[in-house]
């Protein structure tokens, strides 16, 4: 005779857990899409277990060993060196195991609905732009200071406490960091709304690993990134592409990204730049010698006008 299951009584509780229809609802004690469930008859075979999410700083942490493994063949961004960096073997950004941090402080200089921003700078990057302004940090892994997570993590959030808005993790290039990176945002409070700035030259390992953590992705889009931003902008909640408009590549550079963003990401955040400064090695190209011309930033602008850019400052 089949055996008969077990069921027992349950006096008033509410499900956390999303049903259909409950999207954005807030039921009995405060769980968002919870249905009230009265005198309920829940047979024990029937009480199926679910895996509890974690929380940010949980995520980050349950992903630091991975990410470090990773660096034994390293394919974090899309150059795919190869190298075993935990063996000190270097691949086109030279970074090893360490990190270094040569700037965290507030910043104001970024757009208006992040500042002001508590900016974590991390040595070295993946990219070799004449034209940087941070060029000797970030063409350099060895500047700067070793990376001390949790010490960053306090600082960020005494300068949230302070009024800052965002926490912001850049370089160079700080994809090349990543389980350094992954240290960070687990030291950091949940709440916190956190920004990632990149190049969007990372893989899809790299992203992967990335997943849910950042509030805010803040790609640089400069010569045509092929189909990164649109990657980017599918996997994660908001995206912000910031141009930065060149002397004498306003008709073949930003006319041909403007085009692309209007035909691929209607209605994304557009950051136009036109405060271009001929530093670190800009004097090897000789357009690159001056700043942006008055007639070429109008000309950037009617361009973004003409694409019908969503312009933000």
């Amino acid at each position: 005779m089949p055996r008969k299951p077990k069921c027992r009584l349950r006096s008033p509780v509410a499900w956390p857990i999303r049903l259909p229809g409950s999207q954005n609802r807030r039921g009995p004690g405060g769980n968002v899409g919870s249905r009230a469930v009265n005198q309920s008859m829940i047979c024990a075979e029937d009480v199926v277990t679910r895996p509890v999410r974690l929380g940010r700083s949980e995520m980050a942490r349950s992903r630091v060993e991975a990410a470090r493994a990773a660096l034994a063949e390293c394919h974090l961004c899309a150059h795919h060196c190869g190298v075993n960096r935990l063996a000190g073997e270097r691949g086109l950004c030279h970074a090893g195991v360490e990190t270094r941090v040569f700037m965290a402080q507030v910043e104001v200089s970024d757009e208006l609905e992040l500042i002001p921003t508590f900016a974590i700078a991390l040595s070295g990057c993946d990219l070799r732009c004449s034209f940087c302004i941070t060029g000797a940090e970030s063409w350099n892994p060895q500047a700067g200071e070793p990376l001390d997570a949790v010490a960053l993590a306090a600082k960020a959030q005494a300068a949230l406490d302070e009024g800052a808005r965002t926490v912001m993790i850049l370089g160079g290039e700080p994809t090349v960091h990543l389980p350094s990176v992954l240290e960070i945002v687990a030291e950091l409070p949940d709440n916190a709304k956190l920004v990632w700035k990149t190049n969007a030259h990372g893989s899809a390992q790299a992203r992967e690993l990335l997943d849910g953590l950042f509030d805010v992705w803040l790609a640089d889009y400069k010569f045509g990134n092929d189909a990164c931003a649109l990657r980017l902008a599918r996997e994660h909640s908001e995206l912000i592409v910031r141009h930065l408009v060149m002397p004498d590549h306003v008709d073949c550079c930003w006319a041909q990204v403007a085009r692309w963003l209007d035909e691929n990401l209607p209605g994304i955040k557009v950051n136009l730049r036109s405060g271009f400064w001929p530093g670190w090695r800009s004097a090897r190209h000789g357009e690159l010698r001056r700043t942006v011309a008055i007639a070429e930033s109008e000309s950037a602008g009617r361009i973004a006008r003409e694409c019908r850019l969503n312009l933000v400052r």
